[in-house]
């Protein structure tokens, strides 16, 4: 099992704004295609800029070719669209983990 995780950086005025899309609009379209599970939004502490919000948003996909086909089908849509919505106003990076169990 993989961890697929974007980490964001949104300005304060934008912050609220981009919880709410997350919620309402990012989350269920991707559970709705089924590729990625257990969407989780993650707020980050040990951010100090004062003029930025970072997020964090987790799922969970069964392997790396899996993650390509959602990236594909779905994920460059989605951050297009996060594009036209926040401008350039946010920045983003992501991760891709292994559970490990112990």
């Amino acid at each position: 099992m993989l961890v697929f995780n974007t980490t964001y950086t949104i300005q304060n005025t934008d912050a609220r704004n981009f919880v709410i899309w997350v919620h309402q609009s990012y989350f269920p379209s991707i559970v709705e295609n089924g590729i990625l599970t257990n969407p989780r939004m993650l707020r980050v502490l040990s951010h100090k800029d004062e003029e930025t919000e970072c997020f964090c948003l987790q799922f969970n996909v069964e392997s790396s070719a899996k993650l390509h086909t959602w990236y594909t089908q779905q994920g460059q849509a989605l951050t297009e669209e996060m594009t036209k919505l926040f401008e350039d106003r946010f920045a983003g990076f992501s991760t891709i983990m292994e559970v490990i169990e112990g």
